[in-house]
């Protein structure tokens, strides 16, 4: 076993040797290397890595813990997460007690997902690439066979999150993935449930996916607009009547 003087992890004698390999840990998740929902290495994996006890490796493990950056897995080992329950749990209680509340989220998402597009457009990989087409081959499916329409429409969009290539875009739309779900089932259940609607939103998608797969952050930003700016409309649409 290593010890923990080793200049593995540079010393610093005002600061405990777990906490530098929490900092190194949350490093690598920061640097993309290890993504959300990924299983870490082992504890003596890390350790070695590292030139720490495994000790230190276990008390920095419980620190991401404890901030909601790590979670243990069923069975064994430690997977990234984000602090998203708490978020969700909060998000979903703001929701029920006021269903309006999902059209100011729909405006924040029109915002942060017209950056993502255009990352997306200059970042995808030939994988990342693959993926949105199969989705929207996927999506185009299911339209026509009347299903899986929330299903997909998640898909996309953390399809495009992924493509964008930012582990911290990445972390937001974990954090709100669940309440996206919640979110999504509205939009594609009640507020755009017809055969119309269907297809709106799987050319909007389309034109998004062109954008990216072209390389063309413009316009792959202008059809993010478009679509989630059509969204926002039809929320302030049902708003209006509910007053009047």
């Amino acid at each position: 076993m290593t010890n923990d003087t080793s200049d593995t992890v540079p010393a610093d004698p005002r600061t405990r040797v777990s906490d530098r390999v929490a900092d190194r840990i949350l490093a690598r998740i920061a640097s993309g290397e290890w993504a959300v929902g990924q299983r870490l290495p082992g504890e003596r994996q890390l350790a070695e890595d590292m030139g720490v006890s495994r000790v230190s490796v276990r008390a920095a493990l419980q620190t991401l813990k404890t901030q909601g950056l790590l979670d243990a897995v069923q069975g064994g080992g430690t997977r990234v997460v984000s602090n998203a329950a708490c978020m969700d749990a909060s998000l979903a209680q703001l929701v029920k007690a006021n269903h309006e509340t999902l059209a100011d989220l729909a405006e924040i998402r029109g915002q942060i997902e017209v950056w993502a597009a255009r990352r997306a457009a200059q970042n995808a990989t030939p994988a990342n690439l693959a993926e949105l087409s199969e989705v929207m081959a996927a999506t185009e499916a299911d339209i026509n066979a009347g299903k899986h329409k929330t299903e997909n429409d998640i898909r996309f969009h953390l399809a495009v999150a992924k493509a964008s290539g930012s582990t911290v875009y990445m972390h937001v739309m974990g954090v709100f993935r669940g309440i996206l779900q919640q979110m999504l089932d509205y939009h594609r259940y009640e507020m755009f449930p017809t055969p119309e609607d269907d297809q709106t939103i799987l050319g909007h998608h389309r034109a998004i996916a062109d954008a990216i797969a072209a390389g063309d952050a413009d316009a792959a930003a202008v059809a993010m607009q478009a679509h989630l700016g059509w969204v926002v409309a039809r929320y302030r649409v049902v708003q209006s009547q509910r007053g009047s």
